[in-house]
């Protein structure tokens, strides 16, 4: 599955179904731009069993409100629709696929 990006008005649509790692990000944020890369490896070893879903929060600052995102990235894990798991600042590979696989 291909990362997409996300906006207050698709968001829930987008995070509804199966497991979906939600990053809450910004483009001037240093440690946004390193988990970049490492989503997209996590992206390709996981390949479909995830959707990632990248969030901009300036730009969506309603649904970063209602999840209560202080400090970005935050990461949030939903499972079909329900946030079940969440870790903030930069995360290795190796954490961020442990954490999704207690999820699928």
């Amino acid at each position: 599955m291909a990362i997409v990006n996300v906006t207050d008005q698709n968001f829930a649509s987008e995070t509804s179904e199966g497991v979906v790692l939600a990053d809450f990000w910004a483009p001037w944020c240093g440690p946004c731009k390193m988990i970049a890369p490492v989503l997209e490896e996590v992206d390709q070893e996981l390949g479909g069993k995830v959707k990632i879903a990248k969030i901009d929060v300036d730009e969506n600052q309603e649904t970063a409100g209602k999840y209560g995102v202080m400090s970005i990235p935050t990461l949030l894990v939903f499972k079909d629709g329900e946030v079940v798991d969440q870790v903030v600042g930069f995360q290795p590979k190796e954490q961020l696929i442990e954490l999704l696989n207690k999820h699928m």
